[in-house]
C-alpha cells in the first residue's frame, strides 16, 4: 500500500507542475484542483512539498508558477544536449583533420568523465570509453575544468585525492597541481604529457557557458610519436580555436 501510495504522490506532483506549466501566467489553487482532479487540501499540501524543494513559486498574482529548481534542473539536461550537438563536428575534425582522437570531458567530483569521443578505427583502445573516468589532476581535459575553480573550491574538490603516481611525469600533490592550474590560466590550454600513461599525450582547452564558467573541455589526444614536441603548438591553438568556437555557441561572450 505505501508503494502504491508513493506512485499517487509522485503522479499527482507530475500533474500539478504540468497543469502548472501549461499557463504562461501561472494557476491559483482552484485551477489547479480543477484541471488535475485533485480535492484542494490534496493539491495544496502537494503545492507546498513543491514549493519547499523550489520547484513552485507563488507569483505577485497568487497564482503558482515553475520555479527555479525545474528550470535549473531542465537546464542541466538542455545544456549537456546543447554541449554534445555544439561539440560533436569538433572533435570529428580533429579527428579527420589532425589524425588525433577527439574528447569532450565533464568534472565530476576529482574526476573527468568522457562524455563524446571520436577516434579512427582501430586507435586507442585503452582509456578510451565514452563514460570512462579518469583522476582530473593527471588529464589535460581535468586540468582544464580544475582551472575554473576558486582556491576555495579546488581544495574541497581534490581533498580526497590520493595522487596515485601513474608514470615518472604525475603530478602528486596540491602545490604542484596549483602551479600547472596557474599555467594552463595564463595560456588558455593544457596538457597531459605522458602523465596518465607512457607514450601518451593529450591538449585541452576549456569550453565555458553564457555565465562564464568553465563546464566542459574538449582535447586531442594521441601518441607522442603523432603528437610530438613539434606539433604541440599547433595542436594547441587548433583545440584552443574550436574550444573558443564551441563556447561561443554556448552563449559565452568574452
Amino acid at each position: 500500500m505505501s508503494d502504491e501510495n508513493g506512485v499517487q504522490a509522485v503522479e499527482r506532483a507530475i500533474d500539478i507542475l504540468e497543469s502548472v506549466a501549461a499557463e504562461q501566467n501561472g494557476r491559483n489553487l482552484t485551477e489547479i484542483s480543477s484541471d488535475t482532479g485533485l480535492h484542494k487540501s490534496t493539491a495544496y499540501r502537494i503545492i507546498m512539498t513543491l514549493m519547499r524543494r523550489g520547484y513552485l513559486v507563488k507569483g505577485d498574482n497568487g497564482n503558482y508558477k515553475i520555479g527555479h529548481k525545474m528550470i535549473e534542473t531542465m537546464s542541466y539536461y538542455i545544456s549537456e544536449l546543447d554541449l554534445h550537438t555544439e561539440a560533436r563536428p569538433y572533435i570529428a575534425e580533429i579527428n579527420s583533420y589532425l589524425g588525433l582522437d577527439g574528447y569532450l570531458g565533464i568534472l565530476d567530483g576529482d574526476t573527468v568523465v568522457y562524455i563524446e569521443k571520436i577516434s579512427g578505427a582501430g586507435v586507442r583502445k585503452l582509456f578510451s570509453q565514452v563514460g570512462m573516468r579518469i583522476p582530473a589532476y593527471c588529464s589535460s581535459l581535468g586540468k582544464c575544468l580544475l582551472s575554473g575553480l576558486s582556491g576555495e573550491e579546488l581544495e574541497k574538490v581534490m581533498k580526497d585525492c590520493s595522487f596515485i603516481r601513474f608514470t615518472p611525469t604525475t603530478i602528486t600533490d596540491m602545490k604542484s597541481l596549483h602551479r600547472e592550474l596557474s599555467d594552463v590560466r595564463a595560456r588558455g590550454w593544457a596538457i597531459d604529457d605522458e602523465e596518465y600513461e607512457r607514450g601518451h599525450r593529450c591538449i585541452g582547452a576549456p569550453i565555458y557557458d553564457y555565465k562564464g564558467d568553465i563546464v566542459a573541455a574538449i582535447s586531442a589526444s594521441g601518441d607522442k610519436h603523432v603528437l610530438g614536441d613539434d606539433r604541440i603548438d599547433e595542436i594547441a591553438e587548433y583545440v584552443k580555436k574550436a574550444a573558443a568556437e564551441i563556447s561561443e555557441k554556448m552563449g559565452y561572450v568574452e
